[in-house]
């Protein structure tokens, strides 16, 4: 039996990487038999969002004070885990800076592998960017390349995200899908769907601003956002401001997000960047037809443009809303895009992505010093 830890910090959000760790590290217990530990950080007794396999083992690091303190207390609890649970494989999940120096903290004591959820690009906050920010951003993805090099291999999740690192270890895993389920959208309603957090990243600015121009065509129809709300993005404030509030609602995270997908008939994903995309591989599970702006990286690797969905020049509002339109007005064209799809989709399902994992943790032992 092969025994993983996988590092993370906490896993009660409703975010997309507690979604695929709780899909991969079940698949493996259940399935594949691994013995799986969970490292989290400062998460307490907070209750899980998604639902994990009872065959888990979880280990909670508690840090306390600012900084260094900060530093050593982690460092010396992840110490305290590793040298208790004594794994054969190490699995790094954190898309922060720390992160991606575990090996160093720990002194490296097995195979690690490191799992890269975001792009890069979430190091960058606004549309534009000062000469000051453009120095620390260089000097933050020298370490971050640094950090990237110490682990055996280095996990992305698209084709497009190889071209942000510089690296001889890293190798393409996609996100395993959330669920197929049996039933899906009949694409009647008058309803286009967004799931994510309020945040630059996501682009809900962009989609409203795309939604004024769709609601100016087809008036009827709604949209409806679900995810963690940020008042200070002022999204309510600008879907007021360009006269649309009727039309748009707002909605915290969704826990049964399947059901909310079968009620709409298109998916729309604005973000600036992505490090996969997954929203979009969870929407044509249940047959709906997405349009997404061509953003870096995910959405080209997951839709086939014009034949189970469109994909948008990132940044293109005008091009965008008709793709939009040109979906809402035609019902033949969205049941059409929404089969492909659903069958489209099906090679993310978790029996081909997750033993895509069990075979790179098994090649890394066998090349492993005994």
């Amino acid at each position: 039996m092969i025994k993983l830890l996988y590092i993370t910090n906490q896993i009660c959000g409703s975010g997309g990487l507690e979604r695929v760790l709780s899909i991969k590290a079940s698949y493996l217990a259940e399935k594949l038999n691994y013995e799986v530990h969970i490292a989290t950080l400062n998460q307490g007794t907070s209750p899980l969002f998604y639902e994990f396999s009872n065959k888990l083992i979880y280990h909670d690091i508690t840090t306390k004070g600012a900084n260094i303190q900060y530093f050593l207390s982690y460092k010396k609890g992840l110490k305290k885990v590793v040298s208790m649970v004594k794994p054969d494989i190490i699995s790094v999940c954190d898309d922060g800076l720390k992160g991606l120096f575990v090996p160093w903290f720990i002194n490296k004591p097995c195979p690690m592998v490191y799992e890269r959820h975001v792009s890069k690009n979430i190091e960058i906050k606004a549309d534009t960017v000062s000469i000051f920010q453009k120095i620390k951003l260089k000097v933050v993805f020298a370490l971050m390349n640094k950090g990237a090099k110490t682990y055996n291999k280095f996990i992305v999740l698209t084709n497009g995200n190889l071209n942000e690192w510089p690296l001889s270890n890293v190798q393409v895993i996609s996100n395993p899908l959330s669920f197929y389920p049996a039933e899906f959208s009949n694409l009647e309603n008058k309803k286009v769907i967004a799931v994510g957090k309020h945040c630059h990243q996501k682009g809900f600015d962009r989609l409203l601003q795309s939604w004024q121009w769709v609601t100016n065509k087809c008036p009827d129809w709604k949209l409806e956002i679900y995810g963690t709300i940020e008042k200070s993005e002022g999204l309510w404030e600008l879907s007021s401001k360009l006269g649309i509030e009727d039309q748009v609602a707002f909605f915290p995270p969704e826990k049964n997000i399947g059901e909310k997908y079968k009620s709409a008939s298109i998916y729309a994903m604005a973000s600036r960047y992505e490090g996969f995309g997954m929203v979009l591989t969870e929407a044509m599970a249940y047959g709906v037809p997405c349009v997404s702006f061509d953003c870096p990286y995910g959405p080209s690797d997951i839709i086939a443009d014009g034949e189970d969905g469109f994909l948008v020049s990132n940044g293109d509002i005008p091009t965008f809303s008709e793709k939009i339109c040109e979906l809402i007005k035609n019902q033949e064209l969205r049941r059409n895009m929404g089969k492909k799809a659903r069958l489209n989709v099906k090679r993310y399902l978790p029996e081909h992505i997750v033993p895509q994992w069990d075979k790179l943790f098994k090649q890394l032992l066998a090349n492993s010093p005994s």
